[in-house]
């Protein structure tokens, strides 16, 4: 059992950072593959991206490659998202999930999820 918790959002202006931290317990998390999602009012919930359980592997969305930096200390059971140069279209509430089993784009894929933490983009 894997329970996961984000944090690190906020308000703030266009081409601005925020770093996005998700905070997990279980003795296991070392060996789970983590991603980034997002969902913004009335659409999807979509990909942003994702790291293999070593965090030798990392993999992003065509819309924050060269903007996004995914990362994870196992020796802290933590993962971060390091948000850069903003943009009012990336607000949304973002999600870390977790799965045991390689690495994938794709929601239905993952057995964990935490609450999310709002981020607003403001032009």
């Amino acid at each position: 059992q894997v329970q996961l918790k984000e944090s690190g959002g906020g308000l703030v202006q266009a081409g601005g950072s925020l770093r996005l931290s998700c905070t997990a317990s279980g003795r296991t998390f070392s060996s789970y593959a983590v991603g980034w999602f997002r969902q913004a009012p009335g659409k999807e919930r979509d990909f942003v991206a994702g790291i293999s359980w070593s965090g030798g592997s990392t993999y992003y969305a065509d819309s924050v490659k060269g903007r996004f930096v995914i990362s994870r200390d196992n020796a802290k059971n933590m993962v971060y998202l390091q948000t850069n140069s903003l943009k009012p279209e990336d607000t949304a509430l973002y999600y870390c999930a977790a799965h045991p089993v390689g690495s994938s784009r794709s929601a239905s894929s993952y057995d964990y999820w935490g609450q999310g933490t709002q981020v607003t983009v403001s032009s």
